[in-house]
C-alpha cells in the first residue's frame, strides 16, 4: 500500500497551471483554490515536506472531491489525482477512532453481510437462466446495487431473450467505496478476490455501473497483476449496440441522457437511439456534468452536492423529455434527488430498464 510520501515527486510535478480548475465541477460552483487539485496539491506537498500536518482542515478539502477524474484527463503533468487523495485519506485516518469505525463498517463482517443478505432475499425474484447454444459468453460484474435489487436481471432477460450466456462469479464489491474512504486494506482485499475469479473463458467482461468498471480497470494501479481487462471490458449499452438490436415503442417518447463521470465512452448510446422506433433523443446542456451524488460526497458536502444536483435537474427540465437515461445506479439516485428538488415529472431510468419497455425487440 502506498502512502502520501510515496507521491512526493508527483506532487512536485504540479506546475500550478490551473487547468484542473477549468474542468473541476466543484471549483465552478465554489471558486476556492483548495477545491481543485492545484490547491490540494500545494497543501499535500507541504505535508510531504514536513511544513504542514495532515490536519482535519486538509482532510476537509480531501473530501471536497467528486473523484470524477476530469482533472486527471486534463493534467499536462499526468498526475493521478484520485490515487494521491486516497493515499492521503488513508494516512489521515490511520490510528484514528473514526477511521477504525469506518473500517469496521466496511468490513466483510458488516458490509459483506449486508450484500449477502440482499443476494439471498432477491434470489427468488430473479428470472432463471436458460443456457443458449452458440451464444457469446459474457462475464457479468453485477455490482452491489444490482446484487440487492433484482430488476436489472429481469430487464436483461427481456432484452436478450437468452441470446447470450451470462456467467456470474461470486464477485465482491469493486472496492470504490473503500478506496474513497482511504480504506486501502479492504480495497486491496476486494481487488485481489475479484481478480482471482476472472479468467479468459468469456468474450466480454460486462458491468452496468460506470464507476465499477472504471475502478476495476484501475486495479493494476494498486495491485500487481498481469491481467488486462481493457480489451474485453464493456457495459451493457455497448453489448446492446454490438448486437444491433432494434426496439419498437408503442407510443412516441422523448428521452435525454446523463453521462456518468466514470463512463469513458458513450458512443453506443446514439447507436442504440437510432435503433429505437418512436423515440426522440434530445441532448441536454452539459450532459457530462456530475449529478452531485458521488458516494459519500453528498453526506460530507451536502450543500455542494445539492447545488450540482439542482443544476443537472434544470438542464434535464429544459429538454422537456419523458425520461432521462443513465448507466450508473448511483447517478440514478443523484438525478432523482435533483429532480425531486425541482419538482420535475421526468423519470430517471437505467438504459436496460428503458429498453425493456419496448413493445417489440428484434435484430436489425
Amino acid at each position: 500500500m502506498k502512502h502520501l510520501k510515496d507521491f512526493e515527486n508527483d506532487l512536485n510535478k504540479c506546475s500550478k497551471c490551473g487547468l484542473c480548475e477549468s474542468v473541476c465541477p466543484i471549483f465552478k460552483i465554489n471558486p476556492n483554490d483548495c477545491a481543485a487539485s492545484k490547491g490540494k496539491f500545494i497543501m499535500l506537498h507541504g505535508v510531504t515536506k514536513g511544513d504542514l500536518k495532515l490536519s482535519k482542515n486538509i482532510n476537509k478539502y480531501i473530501d471536497m472531491c467528486l473523484k470524477c477524474g476530469k482533472c486527471n484527463e486534463f493534467c499536462p503533468s499526468g498526475i493521478d489525482v484520485c490515487q494521491i487523495l486516497s493515499s492521503a485519506k488513508a494516512d489521515f485516518l490511520k490510528d484514528k477512532l473514526y477511521g477504525k469505525i469506518i473500517n469496521f463498517l466496511q468490513s466483510k463482517i458488516i458490509f459483506g453481510a449486508i450484500i449477502n443478505f440482499g443476494k439471498f432475499i432477491s434470489k427468488p425474484f430473479r428470472p432463471k437462466k436458460i443456457p443458449a447454444q452458440n451464444a457469446i459468453q459474457v462475464m457479468y460484474f453485477k455490482g452491489c446495487v444490482n446484487q440487492i435489487c433484482p430488476r436489472t436481471d429481469i430487464y436483461l432477460n427481456k432484452i436478450f431473450k437468452n441470446t447470450i450466456n451470462i456467467v456470474e462469479p461470486d464477485f465482491e464489491c469493486c472496492g470504490l467505496p473503500f478506496l474513497s474512504e482511504g480504506n486501502m486494506e479492504r480495497f486491496e482485499q476486494c481487488a485481489k478476490s475479484n481478480l482471482e475469479k476472472l479468467n479468459d473463458n468469456y468474450s466480454y467482461f460486462v458491468t452496468d455501473c460506470a464507476s465499477c468498471q472504471s475502478t476495476i480497470l484501475d486495479y493494476p494501479k494498486y495491485i500487481n497483476t498481469k491481467l488486462n481487462l481493457s480489451e474485453k471490458a464493456v457495459n451493457w449499452g455497448e453489448i446492446i449496440a454490438l448486437q444491433n438490436l432494434k426496439f419498437k415503442f408503442k407510443k412516441p417518447l422523448k428521452v435525454t441522457f446523463h453521462k456518468p463521470c466514470h463512463l469513458k465512452n458513450d458512443k453506443f448510446f446514439k447507436t442504440i437511439m437510432n435503433n429505437c422506433e418512436n423515440v426522440e433523443y434530445v441532448e441536454m446542456e452539459n450532459y457530462t456534468d456530475c449529478c452531485g451524488l458521488a458516494g459519500s460526497f453528498i453526506i460530507k458536502n451536502l450543500k455542494l452536492s445539492t447545488k450540482l444536483a439542482k443544476q443537472k435537474a434544470q438542464n434535464i427540465n429544459k429538454t422537456n423529455t419523458d425520461y432521462v437515461i443513465t448507466t450508473c445506479p448511483s447517478c440514478i439516485a443523484g438525478l432523482n434527488y435533483g429532480l425531486l428538488l425541482n419538482k420535475s415529472k421526468t423519470k430517471v431510468v437505467s438504459l436496460p430498464e428503458f429498453l425493456s419497455k419496448a413493445e417489440t425487440i428484434s435484430r436489425c
